[in-house]
Order: structure tokens, then sequence, then C-alpha cells
């Protein structure tokens, strides 16, 4: 299961995320509510778990816009707010639960599990396509005809903000970020290694597609268009 965690409260968000990560849980963590769009809108998640009262744009206000943009998946309000106008206005902006601070992390485990399982009732393979690569993000299988490339989770993640992004330039620091997280010890010497190894694994089966160096920035996934095999 995958979670999107949007809480400016360090010690408070550093917490959840030591706590859902022990329960199996892969969580993506940032600290604002500019940060909380952009990561939802390219990556998929199970649930959203937004605070309220985030700097930037208010969850609030991450829903609503989420919302018009079509976005489908659950999303859960977390705020010390408790009033019912408060209660009611989250849920009218788009919110799938609205979760009161202070709380048992054992019911917030218990609302994440809930959200999730109603999501796989409505759930499709999220299919992307770059070059004559197919990538389903539901199975984590990357394929070019019957050809199947092995990758590992992190190859995989990596590879999947690349295609998601393809043709624009994904920054360092960005990657870095969204593939080991905002806490994770690791350096751009980390990010090369595992460029190099996703090149390795797909030079054989593709030529249509290329992991590009831009030097001083980061990189970008270039497709060439190709003629689908018949």
């Amino acid at each position: 299961m995958r979670i999107l965690l949007a809480e400016d409260d360090a010690k408070l968000g550093k917490l959840i995320k030591y706590m859902l990560e022990k329960a199996a849980i892969q969580v993506d963590w940032v600290l604002n509510g500019e940060q909380a769009l952009e990561y939802a809108l390219h990556d998929p998640y199970d649930v959203i778990i937004l605070d309220w009262m985030l700097p930037g744009r208010t969850g609030i206000e991450v829903c609503e816009e989420l919302r018009k943009c079509g976005y489908r998946e659950a999303i859960l309000m977390l705020t010390a707010k408790d009033a019912l106008d408060d209660r009611v206005r989250g849920l009218d902006t788009g919110a799938d639960d609205y979760f009161v601070k202070p709380f048992e992390f054992a019911e917030l485990h218990a609302r994440i599990r809930a959200l999730s399982r109603r999501r796989r009732v409505r759930l499709t393979e999220n299919v992307l396509q770059a070059g004559n690569l197919i990538f389903n993000c539901s199975t984590h299988r990357v394929l070019q005809s019957d050809t199947e490339i092995q990758l590992t989770s992190r190859e995989f993640r990596l590879l999947e903000l690349l295609v998601r992004n393809q043709k624009h330039v994904i920054p360092r620091e960005t990657i870095l970020e969204r593939v080991w997280g905002l806490e994770a010890d690791v350096s751009s010497n980390n990010l090369d290694a595992y460029v190099r190894l996703l090149r390795k694994k797909l030079s054989p089966l593709d030529d249509s597609v290329e992991i590009q160096t831009v030097r001083g920035i980061g990189y970008k996934l270039e497709v060439q268009d190709v003629r689908q095999n018949p």
C-alpha cells in the first residue's frame, strides 16, 4: 500500500511515517500543500492523508483542487478542528474521511485500511506506455511484447517517475525526494548508480526509450515515436 502524508508538524509527521512503515505501508511525506498537490497528480496512491492547516495551500484547498482535476482515490483529512461545521466542510470538499487530532494510531491505521478496501473495489489497471515499453503500475511489471524487465522496487519507482514525466527534465533533488524520501541519507552517486542499472536493463530491449542526462540539472526520459508491432 502507498500513502501520501501531508503534515507540516515535523514531529508528528515523522512519527506517523515511522508507524505506518512499521505496518509495511510505503509512505511519501511532504510538508506543504504545493508538494502534496504535485505528488498526488504525478504518482498513484492508495490513500492521501492531508493535514487541514498546511502552509502554502491548505489541506482543504488541495482536496478541492484534486477533485476538480478528476482525482478519484481516497483522501483522509487530518485536523485539530472538531466542530460539526468543520467536519461537514471537510467532507463536502471531497474528503472520504475526517479524523480529529489527537488520535490513536491503531484507529488511524484502521481507517486507512477501510479506505484502501473501498479503493480496491473500483481499482482498474493503471497502464503507461513509453515507446514500445508497457508499464503497468498496478502489477509492477514492465514489458516489451512478451519480454519482461525484472526491476527492484526502487528501480521501478525511479522508472515510473521518469515514464510519468517523459520528455520533461526532473531535477536530481526531486528524484531523490520522490524515490528515496525526504529523510533518506543518499547522494547523487546513488542516483547515478541506479540510472546506470536501468539503462543496462533497458538497452537490450528497446532503443526507442533513452534515459538522458541533463548536465547540472537531472534526468529525463526521451521517447521516440514508434510504430507498434501488429
